[in-house]
């Protein structure tokens, strides 16, 4: 079975029904993946319709190239670079944005990608093997505050400290340069942890969210979306980790109130800008069948917001 079989999209006809999709319309998948949710959104689309389809991993890239649909452009960039790269394809605005965050089945499963410690390999974890820097490389030469400071932000590690110093202790023996030497290190530092998990599980998800930015590219995209949306077009981000899911609950919970003015100020409440975002439904969870047959598919919350005004 290959990694494309494999991988399974969440949520994946909760998600193109929040779409509200529109036969002709113009829609954003800024996580393309395997394309599960491309193709659902394909599948509903007539001959005008327009998807436009991001990911920074050059396997999800190829991917996507292979599906001969002149509706479909596929994106090798990151979700961030929405804003110019919809205005390189000479696309103002668009009816829908679909977020699908963190890691893909694929990406966990591959070896060579050095996301899990289920396998020996290289401790790399960059969502895109086209460019950057690997986890290793960053490890080699960051000091034990920069390392807690990731573990404790980015994974809300307990035992970050002892975790970062027993790295840099590691390494003046030689490079940690593999995901089994990381979590060897990492079991040996926390004393403690929840029945059911590997001690090294917080911190490879921080040391991955950290190197891909994960938080900084879901902050930055999530304001150039709702600027692009048409009126009544729709934003749908599905989350699986509690700092993704609180940065996006409370982006459309901000959007969708009212502009907070200075106290007093002699303005009637009609006069107030209105706010860019409604909220559509309450925050949304699989259901028991769905982690059943997908267990990966537990942590996710999937959150639902409108334009509320036309775009100026």
């Amino acid at each position: 079975m290959t990694a494309e079989q494999q991988h399974v999209s969440v949520l994946l006809t909760e998600a193109v029904d929040a779409l509200a999709i529109k036969a002709n319309g113009v829609y954003v998948d800024g996580t393309f993946g395997r394309g599960g949710h491309s193709k659902a959104i394909l599948a509903k689309l007539g001959s005008e319709g327009r998807l436009i389809a991001f990911d920074r991993d050059p396997s999800a890239i190829e991917v996507g190239r292979t599906i001969a649909d002149p509706r479909l452009e596929v994106v090798h960039a990151p979700f961030s670079a929405l804003d110019e790269e919809l205005a390189r394809l000479g696309i103002d605005a668009v009816d829908g944005v679909l977020l699908d965050l963190g890691v893909s089945s694929p990406q966990l499963d591959e070896p060579a990608r050095g996301m899990s410690f289920r396998f020996d390999a290289p401790l790399d974890m960059r969502m895109d093997t086209s460019r950057g820097q690997t986890v290793a490389q960053w490890l080699a030469d960051a000091s034990v505050a920069q390392i807690t400071e990731v573990l404790r932000d980015y994974g809300e590690e307990r035992f970050a400290h002892a975790i970062a110093k027993a790295i840099a202790a590691a390494r003046a023996g030689g490079a940690v340069a593999t995901t089994r030497q990381l979590a060897a290190i990492v079991e040996k530092a926390v004393r403690t942890r929840e029945p059911g998990q590997h001690p090294a599980t917080r911190s490879f998800q921080a040391l991955r969210i950290f190197i891909n930015q994960e938080l900084e590219e879901l902050s930055s995209v999530l304001p150039d979306a709702i600027a692009r949306l048409k009126a009544g077009g729709r934003l749908v981000v599905i989350s699986f980790h509690s700092l993704e899911d609180r940065i996006v609950k409370r982006f459309m919970r901000d959007e969708s109130r009212p502009a907070q003015l200075p106290a007093r100020l002699p303005l009637r409440a009609a006069e107030l800008p209105a706010p860019r975002l409604r909220l559509v439904g309450k925050a949304q969870r699989p259901g028991a069948d769905e982690i059943a047959a997908n267990p990966r598919a537990r942590s996710a919350v999937m959150r639902v917001a409108a334009r509320a005004e036309a775009r100026l």
